[in-house]
């Protein structure tokens, strides 16, 4: 099977890994997740809304010590040295819901931006820079962004009822121009536990939960790369190699 997930991240920029992680699994992860980004301050990265609800979180790799470990088993790790080659490592890890009372959208885009660690050369392959939860972040080239892949560990069912992701299958071909139609986008639904896997300059997007759902949306997102180095002398903000 990871031969035919490779492929589909080839052809298509994405493939469903289904059943990853059990219930119990899933489970410990949310309330290991829900006690770390409750308990951490602003400046670390929880984001919260303004009767305190957490929708998202950055810097999990400072928070919460099981995302460094959990991508090391089948088929994730064989998937990843598939794609990404034998010095793959991860770079970044965020976090992501939709809380039934506080649901979001987000319109068609590309992952466009890495963290960093600190700098001061001037640099004709990144651009934008931006401090995001005190990291620097900036648009990497396409080189960088190619060789990249994202694990999306969807810890609740997607539905459509909770705001799922739509992408547009063979967009990451395009790099980092706009996709100039939405025809042939697909929604990506699954099981708690599932895994998706996608390029970052797959175009997609997230909608808005049903109005009246109970459903959380919950999603830890890992940031993956098989070039250690950066070129013009950057550094990954962390690797965490393979």
């Amino acid at each position: 099977m990871t031969c035919e997930w490779q492929n589909g991240i080839s052809d298509l920029g994405f493939a469903i890994i289904p059943g990853v992680f059990s219930a119990t699994e899933v489970a410990e992860l949310n309330t290991g997740l829900d006690r770390a980004l409750h308990r951490a301050e602003e400046a670390e990265g929880p984001i919260r809304d303004k009767a305190g609800t957490v929708y998202a979180g950055r810097n999990l790799l400072r928070m919460f010590e099981p995302v460094k470990t959990i991508w090391r088993r089948p088929p994730l790790l064989e998937l990843l040295r598939g794609v990404l080659g034998p010095e793959v490592g991860l770079v970044r890890v965020l976090f992501f819901d939709k809380p039934p009372e506080r649901t979001w959208a987000l319109p068609w885009h590309k992952d466009l931006t890495i963290a960093v660690k600190p700098y001061s050369s001037e640099s004709t392959v990144f651009s934008k820079p931006t401090l995001k939860a005190g990291v620097p972040h900036v648009e990497a080239s396409r080189e960088v962004l190619e060789a990249m892949l994202t694990l999306r560990i969807h810890l609740d069912e997607m539905t459509e009822e909770n705001g799922p992701l739509l992408v547009v299958p063979g967009s990451h071909r395009l790099g980092k121009v706009p996709v100039a139609s939405y025809e042939t986008a697909r929604t990506i639904l699954g099981s708690r536990g599932d895994v998706l896997a996608m390029r970052p300059l797959l175009a997609h997007r997230s909608i808005s939960s049903r109005e009246g759902t109970t459903l959380h949306r919950r999603i830890l997102h890992l940031e993956f790369t098989g070039l250690p180095r950066l070129p013009d002398g950057f550094e990954w903000h962390d690797f965490i190699a393979a």
